[in-house]
């Protein structure tokens, strides 16, 4: 992938450079203290239209990270959902970089989305800094068994950190830390954003319209193609979230379409033409197993009593045996 990668956007408010976070921080420390985060690795140039990302080391070699990102557990789950419907997939615009919010089906494909994965272990959660993925993992929580509380993270200021702290030990221990970070964000579409998809197609032809929105290099006017959208999201994944799977907490990252296409590129070790031919659904998610630093793909989760899922480890067999025990200890 290219080292320096220059992205036209509109202006969709402040851009916060998100450093590393470790879960087991969360448990020990009051929200948003002070803690010590690697350098930044990015250098941003905004302005109201544009922002020029320089990364001269996108896809860092292992060595390069501290010693404590080293540590290896047994396994780990990762959950990937794409947010369910927004209200501009319902009407058919392209969305890109827009914040807005799910539908009423979007809500209950979210729910849903809970319900399958309701057995499984959740640490940490990840999702863009748009209002779509983050209503989408609030949601899916809600039907989680272990009935904990997704937390939004702030450190945008001072301010922000210093009022979020949590003071008692007990909240926290049943609380979710949950990252928002634009590296996670949907692709930019440049000038389509807001435009009908189908009244597009009419406009510029149905080809160029596919190639914009299919193509692996080829971005669409001003905007980021899918091959800048992986570089970003990568890089993030590989930074942020991989070490905290190596690490042993289990992560759901709620995301979109495009960002979690490159994941999956990277996951998978997909070509760049297979990746153009992956289609997420919304509301749809899939789990991965980190064990001996690699991932396997498990597919979805058909439901909270799916006796396959929790036969793909042993750990995850273990965490549902927990669950009814704890279960069944309140009925009695």
């Amino acid at each position: 992938m290219a080292t320096t990668t220059t992205m036209s956007h509109q202006a969709i408010g402040s851009i916060v450079s998100h450093r590393p976070f470790k879960a087991s921080q969360f448990l020990k420390e009051p929200l948003n203290v002070p803690m010590k985060f690697r350098p930044k690795r990015f250098k941003i140039e905004a302005t109201a239209s544009q922002i020029s990302v320089v990364d001269n080391t996108f896809l860092s070699p292992s060595k390069n990270r501290p010693q404590e990102y080293k540590k290896k557990s047994n396994e780990a789950a990762l959950i990937l959902i794409r947010h369910g419907e927004s209200l501009w997939n319902e009407k058919n615009l392209f969305t890109g970089c827009v914040d807005v919010p799910l539908t009423q089906k979007g809500v209950g494909e979210a729910i849903e989305a809970g319900k399958k994965i309701s057995n499984i272990p959740v640490d940490l959660i990840f999702t863009s800094s748009l209002i779509r993925a983050q209503m989408t993992a609030m949601l899916a929580m809600t039907q989680h068994r272990r009935k904990k509380v997704p937390i939004i993270l702030h450190n945008e200021s001072v301010k922000a950190k210093t009022w979020s702290h949590v003071f008692s030990e007990e909240t926290r221990k049943q609380s979710i830390p949950v990252i928002a970070a634009w590296q996670l964000n949907e692709r930019m579409y440049g000038e389509l954003q807001g435009l009908n998809k189908k009244e597009t197609a009419e406009r510029y032809g149905t080809q160029q319209v596919h190639e914009w929105r299919r193509s692996y290099e080829i971005p669409p006017p001003k905007g980021e193609s899918l091959e800048m959208c992986a570089e970003r999201a990568v890089a993030y994944f590989e930074d942020n979230i991989k070490p905290e799977l190596a690490s042993g907490n289990n992560v759901m990252i709620a995301a979109h379409g495009n960002s979690l296409r490159s994941i999956i590129m990277y996951l998978d070790d997909l070509t760049s033409q297979e990746v153009t031919t992956l289609d997420l659904s919304t509301g749809v998610p899939l789990l991965y197993i980190f064990k001996e630093g690699k991932f396997m793909k498990r597919g979805s989760p058909v439901g909270p009593t799916e006796a396959g899922v929790y036969a793909y480890t042993k750990r995850l067999a273990q965490y549902r045996e927990k669950l009814d025990a704890a279960s069944q200890a309140t009925l009695d």
